[in-house]
């Protein structure tokens, strides 16, 4: 029981991770008014840049920071559409999310071709700081790119809160009228804060080809980002509260893989959607007293 236990709880980190990155890029958007609903293609194709530079170059670093330079290409393509150009904003994210997935399958085809056996790399090699602790070296034999998720809570927490650029940020998703007549440039915050939220959103797409899967699939995000969008209102738009939503969904994801394997008489089908029913409970009893950038999904136009 201990050793079901303790694996369920370093799974938990596991499937929790690319939802922390992808979650904390979206806060950034959404904090500056700006609801991103290009993230599953942003994750999708920081999942195939970061694959396919790696493969080509033997680096796994160098296409960790390919894919998150491709996340900022698409954070900036969406304020071009969203901020500048004032698409609606659900439109530019879905337009975005459908131009990123077709992009990445067919450059996929282009430098892989339709190999029978799919290409793969060796990903990140799991590491453990507390490898002779006992319980400890078992829940923290962890990818790097878990660390790094882990410690971005805190760091993000404290820019969007403490720092004046975080301010700015919340500014303009709250009153950008008085923020643009306080001098501040609403257009360009809006625009840093969406390459950040994209930076970020691709890096969680990019943990699951280079370190968890070392692979690059069709349904490789399986609608991650759209689980990013729900945990983004279950935290009430705070870094804090997206490490808790991101532990339950990766919590119930890692116990219904263990619990297919145990024998219980049920469809497959119903563990594989145990996660997303209960994020949905979730968002249910936790949505009801989410407070909302007060400008979102509203573009701003100066007079």
């Amino acid at each position: 029981m201990e050793i079901f236990i303790l694996g369920l709880i370093a799974a938990t980190l596991r499937v929790a991770t690319p939802l922390i990155f992808g979650t904390l890029g979206e806060l950034f958007a959404e904090r500056s008014g700006v609801l991103n609903l290009g993230i599953e293609g942003t994750m999708f194709l920081g999942a195939f840049v970061g694959f396919a530079v790696a493969s080509q170059s033997g680096s796994l670093w160098l296409g960790f920071f390919a894919a998150i330079l491709a996340g900022i290409i698409s954070g900036l393509l969406m304020s071009l559409l969203a901020v500048w150009l004032g698409v609606n904003q659900h439109v530019s994210g879905l337009g975005i999310t459908i131009l990123w997935t077709g992009f990445s399958l067919f450059g996929f085809r282009l430098i892989f071709g339709e190999p029978k056996i799919p290409p793969s790399i060796d990903p990140f090699v799991p590491i453990s700081p507390f490898k002779n602790v006992p319980a400890l070296g078992t829940i923290f034999e962890q990818h790097i790119l878990t660390y790094v998720s882990l410690l971005l809570i805190p760091v993000v927490w404290w820019i969007i809160n403490r720092t004046r650029f975080g301010l700015n940020i919340r500014a303009v998703g709250e009153n950008p009228e008085a923020a643009d007549a306080a001098g501040l440039n609403v257009y360009a915050i809006r625009t840093l804060a969406l390459a950040i939220g994209g930076g970020l959103m691709a890096a969680g797409g990019a943990f699951l080809s280079l370190a968890q899967l070392g692979a690059f699939t069709y349904g490789i995000i399986a609608g991650r980002g759209w689980v990013c969008i729900a945990l983004i209102i279950f935290a009430n738009w705070n870094a804090i509260g997206v490490l808790w939503g991101a532990l339950i969904f990766g919590g119930v994801s890692a116990l219904q893989l263990r619990l297919q394997v145990t024998g219980i008489k049920l469809p497959y089908e119903a563990f594989l959607a145990l996660p997303y029913l209960v994020t949905i409970i979730a968002l249910a009893i936790a949505g009801r007293n989410a407070s909302a950038p007060a400008m979102l999904l509203k573009p701003y136009r100066r007079e």
